[in-house]
């Protein structure tokens, strides 16, 4: 049997992708974790390193019922030349017909709406965790950084005081 080679790469395991800026501009009620349709360029370009989540937003579609996401650019795979996918196309989301018309119910709340959190893979799948989400207002967001700006002045004290 042939030994199997010792890969750092392996070690690491495949990247996950965050969209930080949610979390600043909403306030999150729930979440919940949806397949995503990729073509296989795609998939190989996530893994490679090249995808953001910033500006993504996702829709409910009642007939047929699905979700669809939406502005989120996965890079091009440059070793895939002319079978290359488009980098902001839509992509459909897998969710079952109940989850959909739950999604769409909560949607359809003023101010409420869905946000793709993480982008990663699980057990080889590549997974979306969304978000229904409210808006934030200013002072709600000026509140939060100075909140976290309390905190991590208190994290320096304490560290101080400890040594």
């Amino acid at each position: 049997m042939a030994k199997r080679k010792n890969n750092k790469k392996s070690k690491q395991g495949p990247p996950s992708y965050n969209n930080r800026r949610a979390l600043y501009d909403y306030f999150i009620v729930d979440t919940i974790e949806v397949g995503i349709v990729l073509e296989g360029s795609e998939v190989k370009a996530i893994r490679e390193g090249s995808c953001s989540l910033k500006e993504g937003y996702i829709t409910v579609d009642l007939q047929p019922p699905r979700l669809t996401l939406h502005q989120v650019d996965i890079g091009i795979y440059q070793p895939a030349g002319a079978l290359n996918h488009v980098p902001k196309r839509d992509r459909i989301l897998l969710a079952k017909k109940k989850e959909v018309i739950k999604l769409a119910r909560e949607v359809d709340q003023k101010g409420v709406t869905l946000v793709p959190l993480e982008l990663y893979f699980s057990r080889g799948y590549a997974k979306v965790k969304l978000a229904v989400a409210k808006g934030k207002a200013t002072h709600d967001k000026r509140k939060a950084i100075a909140d976290r700006e309390n905190q991590r002045d208190l994290q320096r004290a304490m560290s101080k005081y400890s040594n």
